[in-house]
């Protein structure tokens, strides 16, 4: 399969709209009660995925755990601010807090 312009293995069934759309109720038992998982096409490009609810819970707890270290490196000019960013986290090393009497 091809998606943004790279050919991609995948273990997903792959079908059409028109061929989900004729038997919705029967694709959202395989993927319920089966779990299976399908990649579904319009003009024969893939446009969305149909994966069971723990899947898809699966996917944004994945997503959120990626955070920013993740991403650190990914942007345009980073070396620009990467010296701040280490400033920042040497200098958080260095701080002993301050004193707050009760």
């Amino acid at each position: 399969m091809e998606w943004n312009g790279k050919k991609i293995k995948t273990d997903n069934k792959v079908v059409s709209v028109a061929e989900v759309k004729s038997h919705f109720s029967e694709y959202v038992s395989k993927v319920a009660y089966a779990s299976e998982k399908f990649v579904i096409t319009k003009r024969g490009k893939p446009l969305v995925a149909l994966v069971s609810i723990e899947d898809l819970k699966n996917i944004m707890a994945n997503e959120e755990a990626k955070g920013l270290s993740e991403i650190i490196g990914k942007w345009k000019n980073f070396e620009e601010i990467e010296d701040d960013i280490n400033k920042i986290y040497s200098s958080r090393k260095k701080d002993k807090g301050r004193d707050v009497s009760f």
